[in-house]
């Protein structure tokens, strides 16, 4: 089941549940994985290193959502491929990330398929 060859990937969420899961998967896919709890400590580590891919949870709580997240990063990496993630329907704020350059959006909980296409299309792209 292995699709990646080692690229980095940055999880962002604020679920502690959901980053262990996403961990988990993306590791057994392939990829080496580092996770952030929220948008500024995602800030953080893009101040200090650079990610082939980062996922970005739309929905945190306190703090930066996923759209101010992207947008700080924009600053920071302009470059950065991302895709958004979100237990939601696409909302406003969603459309707006993906015009401002975010690359995908993959709705959870993650069904496998989904993710590792929509990481493949990134990655390649």
């Amino acid at each position: 089941m292995k699709q990646g060859n080692g690229e980095t990937i940055l999880l962002v969420d604020d679920d502690e549940a959901q980053r262990k899961l996403g961990k988990s998967i993306l590791t057994t896919l392939g990829y080496k994985t580092e996770t952030a709890e929220s948008g500024e400590k995602a800030l953080d580590f893009l101040r200090e290193r650079t990610f082939d891919l980062v996922l970005l949870d739309m929905v945190m709580e306190p703090g930066m959502d996923g759209l101010d997240t992207y947008q700080n990063i924009l600053t920071i990496q302009p470059d950065q491929k991302v895709i958004i993630v979100s237990g939601y329907s696409e909302t406003d704020r969603i459309k707006k990330a993906l015009e401002l350059g975010v690359r995908s959006y993959v709705k959870k909980p993650y069904r496998l398929g989904e993710i590792v296409t929509a990481i493949q299309e990134v990655l390649a792209g």
